[in-house]
């Protein structure tokens, strides 16, 4: 019998790629988070962690951890990039996943841009976007 502490220090530093994907499917979002900053968790275990969803702040948390993630390529990338799409849409403000992702060189200028574009954008974020863009040029 595993306790929600085991899962999240097996997330924190396993290395095997098979575990880590495993705990992926695990109903925590504390374990997710803790795989998203876990260096060693390949792109196909964040790619799957970019379609779980919990809370509103869980789930904001969890893009930009994934937005961040030195291992996330640009399969990864475009996954969170609709997740984050998607919950802009819905009115919540996973802002700090959008200009995360504005840092991606993987993603092109206008992939990330349109968000700014979207319903939940609001016009301070767009003025951020388009400073973190142009940090790009």
């Amino acid at each position: 019998m595993h306790t929600p502490a085991d899962y999240l220090e097996l997330a924190h530093a396993e290395n095997d790629a098979a575990v880590l994907h495993r705990l992926a499917r695990c109903p925590y979002p504390f374990v997710w988070h803790a795989l998203a900053v876990n260096p060693r968790t390949p792109p196909a275990t964040l790619l799957e962690l970019s379609a779980s969803r919990d809370s509103a702040w869980n789930n904001n948390k969890l893009l930009r951890l994934l937005a961040e993630h030195p291992g996330a390529d640009r399969i990864v990338l475009l996954a969170v990039l609709d997740a984050v799409a998607a919950v802009l849409t819905e009115g919540e403000r996973p802002y700090a996943a959008v200009l995360a992702l504005a840092a991606r060189r993987e993603l092109g200028v206008e992939e990330v841009r349109r968000l700014g574009a979207l319903r939940g954008a609001s016009a301070r974020l767009r003025s951020l976007l388009d400073r973190e863009l142009g940090y790009r040029a």
